[in-house]
């Protein structure tokens, strides 16, 4: 077991790494930012001047040589708007990117798996036919769409909502909707497919046959033993719903990592980008690694993979 660990700890640096490696040399590629920092009309000298001071004038190889050597060491710069330490500022947006990443996982959750046992339960019946559709359909609508057509119709028509912003729990329903949509089709898709695995069994028919009533049979015996595949994908689909908020938060303004990005990435803040990668990929990474623990724990035959 213990070499299994270390063997993930690995894979877990090995992926932030690679993770930080591709995007330094990728946000390169959108150009020099001493530009968009000096006025328009700015000379040549102060320019020039100015990409020395930040470290612009050095091969692109040695810059990532020094980035690395002090990321390692929790190091991302400083941001070139703001000339604030970076990681820092990615950690403040960071309780709301969880607030609302949890809160949708929570909503998936809720809706997901009493609506795929229904629909297994009940295989090919109106109900389920229904459920399958929403499935395709929720799997299918981009988020960016599903916000915005939530912010037409709840905030700008019904005047119900708040289409943006953070402070309370109405400017949280919107937001979380629209992350969870994803996750909700995808969980009640699984859900059905595991559930309908379960029924098939024979102990299952013999419950069945034995008059045990529905509800005991459903939650007592099909879908306790349906629970360990559905945690292993929703511990890993909490990583995704880190990474899918991106869209979300700046679809509704919504004060998180994803939107910090974004704007970073308009302005070429290229400390704040690689210091948000950087704590986005360790947390997907982490979590993978826990889900990976665990399931072997349990299953001793994954280890020796």
């Amino acid at each position: 077991m213990l070499d299994f660990v270390i063997k993930r700890l690995i894979q877990v640096g090995v992926v932030v790494l690679l993770a930080l490696t591709v995007v330094f040399f990728l946000i390169r590629l959108s150009g020099d930012p001493t530009a968009l920092f000096l006025p328009p009309d700015a000379p040549r000298e102060q320019i020039e001047e100015y990409r020395e001071k930040l470290g612009f004038n050095r091969p692109i190889y040695v810059q990532y040589g020094d980035f690395m050597v002090n990321a390692v060491q929790g190091d991302f710069g400083q941001s070139l708007r703001s000339r604030e330490d970076a990681l820092p500022l990615v950690l403040d947006r960071l309780p709301a990117t969880f607030q609302l990443a949890i809160s949708a996982l929570v909503l998936s959750l809720l809706i997901s798996i009493p609506l795929g046992v229904l629909s297994a339960f009940r295989r090919n019946s109106i109900f389920d036919r229904i459920a399958v559709a929403f499935t395709v359909l929720g799997q299918a609508v981009p988020s960016f769409w599903l916000g915005l057509l939530l912010i037409y119709f709840f905030a700008a028509q019904l005047n119900m909502l708040p289409s943006g912003g953070a402070g309370s729990i109405t400017h949280l329903l919107l937001p979380m909707v629209t992350l969870a949509a994803y996750s909700v089709a995808r969980f009640t898709r699984f859900t059905r497919s595991t559930m309908l695995d379960v029924l098939r069994k024979d102990y299952i028919r013999t419950a069945k046959a034995s008059g045990v009533p529905t509800i005991r049979l459903i939650g007592r015996y099909a879908l306790k033993n349906s629970l360990i595949p559905i945690i292993t994908l929703v511990a890993l689909d909490l990583g995704t719903l880190l990474g899918g908020a991106v869209i979300t938060e700046v679809v509704f303004a919504w004060p998180g990592i994803g939107r910090l990005l974004m704007q970073s990435l308009m302005n070429r803040d290229f400390p704040i980008v690689l210091a948000g990668v950087f704590i986005i990929a360790l947390i997907y990474a982490v979590i993978n690694f826990i889900a990976d623990v665990l399931y072997a724990y349990v299953n001793p035959q994954i280890r020796v993979k």
